[in-house]
């Protein structure tokens, strides 16, 4: 089944043609990569796609139904959530806290429960508390999890904000460059990591790596933007001996 379509998207930044064009179909359960130079445009994309960045032009599906022009929240409680290229944690919260704010639109309670304190109240909040430190204990964070979340090493909130994000329970995860500045053994244990969190949640995700190995060995398909434009899609073997990925992007010869 395919979960989201995007279909001749465009955007423009005043003389700035950030996306031109660009179709993408990614079927439920897969791992579908975007690959391409600074400035190709994958970011963007996911900012279209999560609400945050209108289209000029074209639209985004998600089974079905258009979203391009929905705000942000509206998108996450359709069953999209997404992590950043430059984190975005409440880093004077508790590890424990940040993964229980992910929770929120699935932790609402009646006001009149809450104000009184109920036992059902007290009951679901100690069930939140308790599936947040099966999270964090998933990401190998369940020590830290009294710890504010600007005491982790930048790998550890990497792997917060992931914790975070699937803590609302998504349907497709967005990954923007989940990598960056791990080490080469900490870029392996991701790669299990997402393989594992797509079987067990039943998850697709949609990722954004510059880290070419890692993509090559992790991702179901890819598709690789350069100025803004698709210029290659396929498998990793095919995008990989694509003429138009290597002279855009990898470099040397297939």
């Amino acid at each position: 089944m395919t979960l989201l379509t995007v279909r001749d998207l465009g955007v423009r930044f005043g003389g700035l043609q950030a996306l031109r064009g660009v179709d993408l179909a990614v079927q439920e359960g897969e791992i579908f990569g975007l690959l391409g130079p600074n400035g190709a445009g994958k970011t963007t994309l996911f900012n279209v796609i999560s609400g945050l960045t209108p289209a000029n032009t074209g639209s985004v599906h998600w089974q079905e139904r258009a979203i391009a022009g929905l705000s942000s929240h509206r998108i996450a409680r359709l069953g999209i959530a997404r992590t950043f290229q430059n984190l975005r944690l409440f880093h004077s919260l508790s590890c424990l806290e940040n993964v229980l704010v992910g929770m929120h639109q699935h932790a609402r309670q009646p006001p009149l429960a809450a104000l009184l304190q109920r036992p059902s109240f007290q009951r679901r909040e100690d069930q939140l508390q308790q599936q947040a430190l099966e999270l964090l204990a998933l990401f190998g964070l369940e020590a830290a999890a009294q710890q504010r979340a600007a005491s982790l090493s930048y790998g550890d909130r990497r792997r917060l904000e992931m914790a975070r994000a699937l803590a609302s329970q998504p349907q497709l995860l967005l990954l923007d460059e989940p990598a960056a500045g791990m080490n080469p053994a900490e870029k392996e244990e991701l790669r299990a990591l997402i393989k594992r969190l797509t079987q067990q949640f039943q998850l697709t995700v949609l990722i954004i790596e510059h880290h070419v190995p890692l993509m090559l060995g992790l991702c179901d398909r890819l598709a690789v933007l350069n100025f803004g434009q698709r210029i290659a899609l396929g498998t990793p073997e095919q995008v990989r001996r694509d003429p138009a990925v290597i002279e855009a992007y990898l470099g040397g010869n297939p």
